[in-house]
């Protein structure tokens, strides 16, 4: 290859490249700090510690790995470094599988908070920390074999071999795209692991939007409840639940779709720019997961507080948690054991 040829190569490949490590830098810090938050909120206290915040938790630990592990990762691939074909493909599968596990932990808490609506009353009898916890093991169980599947031999490494692009001892140039099949990616990921946990998400959430109507229409009508205050807790668990639904949809379907493009059009040119916006928004998800399902709830937001004071601020003695000596948080225990339904839905 000229020296041009080469030089020209770097240029294109650094400022996108730059930016896209900046930002991936960025959102991995905030994801680990804000999900290492909701972990050691759950830690430090007790009320948090149910089967609803199991999952979580299990959330939270995925979206971690996300922040401290998968988005090195990622960036290491972005760089294409030239290194054995199974250790490139060892580190996307490892991509594949974290990012997975964070899929179905919102699957998950997507279930449980139907249940938490549809069953209100024998919630806690069916869904026990036992049952909670083998979902969440069963949960890791499929994405490892769903991310570690291009390592039992769907990937790209006989395609390489036909074109002669394998270099002498299965030397790559390491990069996504490189080692996983798009067929893995788009009829296998996308169509059996991806768009089906969306559209159950969908289905789930619309359901609940419908009972959600139907019990209000009945407390209204029936109730001697003050129907506004009924209505401000479903209007905010409304509102999370869109929220949820969103983010999820905007965060993962950009991604996919390209994979799909890559795929069904690949003469179609995709700038390098949109890509690396795609993949963003992937790693941004973990990030704001935190905000979504923790700082929504009363009780993290308690907890948050008692950690930056205590932790940060150096303002409350370790062991100070609110006692229940004084009037004043007596009346906020009982508030919050008013509000601990809607508090873990919502």
């Amino acid at each position: 290859m000229p020296p041009h040829s080469s030089a020209t190569m770097s240029v294109a490949l650094t400022s996108p490249l730059i930016l896209y490590i900046g930002m991936e830098v960025l959102i991995a810090i905030s994801s680990v700090i804000g999900n290492v938050m909701v972990v050691w909120a759950v830690r430090i206290n007790r009320a948090l510690r149910d089967t609803t915040f199991c999952f979580i938790v299990s959330l939270a630990l995925a979206d971690i790995a996300v922040g401290a592990l998968v988005i090195p990762l990622a960036i290491t691939i972005s760089i294409g470094l030239e290194t054995h074909f199974y250790s490139c493909l060892l580190v996307a599968c490892t991509v594949l599988v974290l990012t997975q596990s964070s899929i179905l932990a919102l699957l998950a808490i997507a279930f449980d908070r139907y249940l938490r609506v549809k069953i209100p009353m024998s919630y806690k009898r069916v869904v026990t920390p036992r049952r909670a916890g083998t979902a969440v093991l069963l949960s890791w169980l499929v994405s490892i074999i769903v991310g570690l599947t291009p390592m039992l031999g769907w990937n790209n490494l006989q395609q390489l071999i036909n074109n002669g692009s394998l270099k002498t001892d299965l030397l790559v140039t390491c990069k996504f795209e490189t080692v996983i099949s798009m067929d893995y990616m788009v009829y296998f990921n996308f169509f059996g692991w991806v768009l089906p946990p969306l559209l159950l998400m969908l289905a789930i959430y619309v359901e609940i939007f419908y009972m959600i109507h139907k019990q209000l229409n009945k407390k209204v009508s029936a109730s001697h409840t003050d129907p506004r205050r009924y209505f401000g807790k479903e209007l905010k668990l409304a509102k999370s639940l869109a929220l949820v639904l969103f983010l999820f949809a905007v965060s993962w379907l950009p991604l996919h779709i390209i994979n799909c493009i890559t795929l069904f059009c690949p003469e179609l040119y995709k700038p390098e720019f949109f890509i690396y916006i795609a993949i963003l928004l992937t790693h941004g998800n973990s990030a704001v997961n935190p905000i979504v399902y923790a700082f929504r709830i009363k009780k993290f937001r308690t907890a948050f507080g008692k950690i930056w004071k205590q932790y940060v601020l150096c303002r409350d003695p370790v062991g100070r948690l609110p006692q229940r000596g004084s009037q004043g948080v007596r009346r906020n225990e009982t508030r919050l054991r008013q509000n601990d339904h809607d508090d873990n839905d919502v």
